[in-house]
């Protein structure tokens, strides 16, 4: 069954619980009333949570700066392919997200809580909400601070939120040193050594294990490739040869 119809059918409500699961319940309505007394199964996973924590933390997002662009629509179709037909489902999570009286520090906990054992796949959240904050080209100030409250949930200390933020200025803007964690003047090897590790870590295949939606993987792509930017401009001005 496909990962939309679980969400806007109500089952991801019914199975997930919490701040999110009364989320999707509210939008979907009478459904999920409807699951309890036929006792259905919907195939529920952390695929699934993944998506809708996406959803109402960019509703919320969106609710911070007061305003939702034609650029951050786009942006947030790059990160989810809809199918056609159920635009309209899904803008009535969203809007639901952007309505409901629970604070997005509720949705960022339990999410938090699902993949605490998988911090890339947190990061990797982050990095879905920065793409649409950036969409047109700049992230509002009220929106970083979001991003900031939101990353210090899930367990991000300063330095790890500014190398996420970093990743999304831009080739020109960002320093490449930030972007891979290290200071200025580690060695060679050091500098080697982050860029693998994050490599690892931002690989597609294992961020789709680890629960993430297909539809995340040109966006992981977009994580390596500027992964792979920084360490090339480090080995440029270094006069390195080879990874």
């Amino acid at each position: 069954m496909s990962i939309w119809v679980t969400i806007i059918g109500g089952a991801a409500g019914f199975a997930l619980g919490g701040p999110l699961g009364a989320l999707v319940g509210a939008a979907a309505g009478h459904a999920i009333d409807r699951m309890r007394e036929e006792g259905e199964d919907h195939g529920f996973g952390r695929e699934t949570a993944f998506t809708i924590a996406v959803i109402a933390l960019g509703a919320k997002m969106a609710k911070a700066d007061g305003t939702v662009t034609p650029a951050e629509i786009r942006a947030f179709k790059d990160v989810f392919h809809v199918p056609p037909g159920e635009e309209e489902h899904v803008a009535r999570v969203f809007n639901q997200a952007r309505r409901d009286s629970a604070g997005f520090e509720h949705y960022a906990r339990q999410v938090a809580r699902m993949f605490r054992d998988n911090p890339a796949v947190l990061e990797k959240l982050l990095d879905g909400l920065f793409h649409i904050a950036s969409a047109d080209k700049v992230a509002d100030a009220r929106e970083i601070v979001f991003l900031r409250e939101v990353a210090t949930i899930f367990g991000f200390d300063a330095e790890t939120f500014e190398r996420i933020r970093a990743a999304h200025l831009g080739r020109d803007e960002a320093d490449p040193y930030l972007i891979l964690g290290v200071p200025h003047d580690s060695p060679d090897e050091q500098v080697r050594a982050a860029w693998r590790r994050l490599v690892r870590e931002h690989h597609p295949d294992r961020l789709t294990a680890q629960g993430m939606p297909v539809e995340f993987v040109a966006l992981a792509n977009d994580r390596l490739a500027a992964i792979n930017a920084a360490y090339d401009s480090i080995k440029s001005r270094r006069g390195l040869k080879s990874r």
